[in-house]
């Protein structure tokens, strides 16, 4: 009895884990490890030292110290100097990929509904064919 219950469990783990939405999540997951990997070393070995050379120093180690306690202003403005490159390059890609899967214009429509019978005609059609009532836009006669 334990073990097909166990099977269950199991079979049930495995549906989930290889639907495509968990497997697209893992990869964009390790993706955007690799991307952040990419960012902290831009920020820390190029843009860091660029902003350094006006404080002569190492800017990541700036900061702000008040009796025994150091406010690591450098620090921080690194970490938000990270978040605004991952926030704009996830920006860019989401713009991207909302162009690529844009959804076609929705055609316009060639039937309507007849007010009489509610039978479906053409939505050029001044008569209807199957009640044979006047629709609109018929040609009225000059009186």
């Amino acid at each position: 009895m334990e073990t097909s219950k166990l099977k269950k469990f199991w079979a049930e783990f495995k549906a989930f884990a290889m639907r495509g939405n968990v497997l697209d999540m893992a990869v964009g997951v390790v993706i955007g490890s690799a991307f952040t990997a990419i960012v902290n070393s831009l920020v820390g070995d190029i843009i860091s030292p660029v902003i350094g050379l006006f404080f002569n120093a190492d800017f990541s180690r700036v900061g702000i110290t008040i009796g025994d306690v150091t406010i690591g202003l450098g620090a921080f403005l690194n970490a938000v100097i990270n978040f605004l490159i991952v926030a704009f390059m996830l920006f860019v890609v989401l713009k991207v990929f909302n162009a690529l899967h844009k959804k076609p214009a929705p055609a316009a429509p060639s039937t309507k509904l007849c007010p009489y019978c509610q039978s479906t005609i053409s939505i050029k059609a001044v008569r209807c064919p199957h009640c044979t009532s006047k629709l609109e836009g018929w040609p009225e006669a000059a009186d």
